[in-house]
């Protein structure tokens, strides 16, 4: 019986490129479509508050490669990142109010703006350039933060093995119900799984992940 890892792991070479010519049309197609939606939120973004529209992040890629993720700026600007290095560790050591790993909306870092962004997930469209360019997929892991590591089991680093992307296995697999360490243990199944099909059903459930909030 074929699993996505046996399709993936004879064909790898070819499914690289048609993964790749997904990537270029349905970011290239996504760019074009949302630019109007991108236009209403740089506007009310700048007029919400003072800083760029948007916020780019280092993050680690394939084979931990750093890269600098776009996203709408939801943050005040120069807000410090301490707070969500103490959620992460709260996440990873099962001490944090809540288990699972959501957007902190209520950040007192957030703007008004951004609370919206970030509720819907807006916030991230951004990361279409991202996928444009090659630094990532549509589908893939999460992309990291490299504080984070230091909370990784050995099993974890699987997760680098593939581009990160803008959903993944973990994104539809109810998030916000999934810990830390539940996260990244669906970040490295897809990683060892990877293939068109197990592609294709993550992007075919992502909307109803997202109207269900649980993305």
């Amino acid at each position: 019986m074929s699993t996505d890892s046996d399709i993936s792991g004879r064909t790898f070479p070819f499914w690289a490129a048609c993964k790749r010519l997904i990537d270029l049309a349905g970011a290239g197609f996504g760019l074009l479509l949302l630019s109007p939606l991108f236009l209403v939120v740089a506007i009310a973004v700048r007029l919400d508050s003072r800083g760029p529209v948007f916020f780019r992040q280092e993050r680690l890629g394939q084979e931990q490669t750093p890269f600098r993720v776009w996203k709408f700026r939801t943050m005040q600007t120069g807000a410090s990142d301490a707070m969500h290095r103490q959620y992460i560790a709260d996440l990873a050591a099962g001490t944090a109010p809540s288990e699972g790993l959501k957007k902190l909306t209520a950040d007192p870092r957030v703007t008004r703006v951004g609370r919206v962004l970030r509720a819907a997930s807006i916030d991230e469209l951004p990361q279409l350039i991202n996928v444009f360019v090659g630094e990532m997929s549509l589908v893939g892991p999460r992309p990291a933060l490299d504080y984070e590591l230091q909370h990784y089991r050995p099993a974890h680093f699987a997760r680098f093995d593939v581009k990160p992307g803008m959903t993944g296995l973990w994104q539809v697999s109810g998030r916000a119900e999934l810990g830390f360490n539940e996260m990244l243990d669906l970040d490295a199944q897809y990683a060892h799984e990877c293939g068109p099909m197990l592609d294709l059903r993550i992007l075919f459930k992502t909307p109803g992940a997202l109207l269900g909030r649980t993305a």
